[in-house]
């Protein structure tokens, strides 16, 4: 059995093509991973991990800000809640077979342009969750051939389906790193701000 897999990972070695396609399990080298099922997996998980780190936290902490131009945990919320709503937009276009342009417009921006300080973080974290579910129902319901589909993006051209998924597990990755950073900083500024 182990001279198999030593086998087997060899052969993965020196086959090019195959060690770009193949993925490590438990040392043992798997054929060509079904990346659809990763992407889900991902965007349920990084998903609820972000729900958790965002739930129970107070209004002081939500709306502290750690320098001036800096997202606080309530504009991160709200912007994940915008970006989720577009990419369930995009995704159902692609499900409509749309031949129009996908829908794009700059979630950046919105914090910017709203009040998402005032706003009642369990309303936002509640838009978000329920959309996470519709997305990750709807992609989990599509094919691989549907997740190859492309579509015209307005500002980027031809793009698959496959393609904006794992762009959304990755952008929630980055905001949970962001989340979690600014949490430490809140712990490490706490002592701070109970002296003033």
């Amino acid at each position: 059995m182990a001279g198999q897999r030593a086998g087997g990972r060899a052969k993965a070695a020196t086959d090019g093509r195959a060690s770009l396609s193949a993925t490590r399990y438990n040392g043992v080298v798997m054929e060509e991973p079904n990346r659809q099922g990763w992407v889900l997996k991902a965007l349920r998980e990084a998903g609820s991990s972000l729900l958790s780190e965002l739930y129970d936290v107070d209004e002081e902490s939500l709306v502290w800000r750690p320098a001036e131009g800096e997202w606080s945990l309530k504009e991160i919320a709200a912007h994940l809640r915008d970006a989720e709503e577009l990419a369930l937009d995009q995704f159902n276009a692609f499900v409509a077979g749309s031949s129009s342009a996908l829908p794009a417009w700059d979630v950046d921006l919105l914090p910017q342009e709203r009040d998402y300080q005032s706003g009642e973080m369990a309303r936002v974290l509640a838009s978000f969750r329920g959309m996470r579910r519709e997305t990750t129902y709807l992609l989990g319901a599509l094919t691989e051939a549907d997740w190859q589909r492309s579509a015209e993006h307005p500002y980027r051209g031809p793009v698959t389906l496959g393609e904006l998924a794992r762009e959304l597990a990755q952008h929630d990755l980055e905001h949970l790193w962001q989340v979690r950073q600014l949490k430490e900083w809140l712990r490490e500024a706490v002592p701070a701000r109970e002296e003033e």
